[in-house]
């Protein structure tokens, strides 16, 4: 698929990737060569999680080195993240929960967002606050494909990117459902891939993830 120049050429995030690659960079140097892979594999998106020291530092890398990929920054859990993941160049959000002033946050932020989500009052109170598009997390301990498909008959103005678990094999499961826009995905960049600096690897698996649906 093309790459995009700005989350506005799609519906919303969900619609950009069938699998929105999860990403936890440890060593700097790895960051844009990772999502150059990405790219190069048909997977021109990324969730760049807040995990570790560099996070910040990697999303500006990216911002600068990569343009053509759409970034994001993922475990956003309070509002100071929410504001420094945009000023480093995220162009959008995603949170493992939600909570009404980190709601308001991300809202304030302009860039798109993914609330997380694990049960039906969490889905009830995103609604709520005036969101359709939210995570569900962790996706194969909350409950998994059965559980969204029950969501989707009492709920069905919900989508949903499922995150935490998904293989693989269970993501096309994911994928069949209606209220599920794409699913995220830890597989595509192994630790032991990056480690040695494995980029073929990278793409490669990048390729096939791009391929389902």
């Amino acid at each position: 698929m093309s790459t995009p120049e700005s989350p506005s050429r799609f519906d919303s995030v969900l619609d950009a990737v069938p699998v929105m690659p999860v990403v936890v960079i440890d060593d700097l140097t790895t960051a844009v060569p990772v999502a150059r892979a990405l790219v190069d594999g048909g997977l021109p998106a990324i969730e760049l999680t807040l995990r570790t020291p560099v996070a910040l530092d990697a999303l500006r890398a990216i911002a600068e080195e990569v343009p053509e990929i759409l970034l994001g920054a993922g475990t956003i859990t309070t509002p100071a993240q929410a504001e420094a993941a945009v000023e480093a160049g995220a162009r959008f959000l995603v949170s493992p929960g939600a909570t009404p002033s980190l709601l308001a946050a991300m809202a304030g932020t302009g860039v798109p967002f993914l609330a997380g989500t694990s049960t039906v009052s969490e889905v009830l109170a995103v609604l709520e606050a005036g969101l359709t598009e939210m995570k569900f997390f962790p996706a194969e301990a909350a409950g998994g494909a059965p559980y969204l498909r029950s969501v989707a008959g009492p709920l069905p103005q919900a989508r949903f990117c499922p995150t935490g678990g998904i293989t693989p094999q269970s993501a096309p499961g994911y994928l069949a459902l209606p209220n599920v826009g794409c699913v995220g995905g830890s597989w595509l960049t192994p630790a032991d891939a990056l480690a040695a600096g494995d980029w073929e690897r990278v793409t490669k698996l990048a390729a096939e993830a791009a391929a389902l649906r």
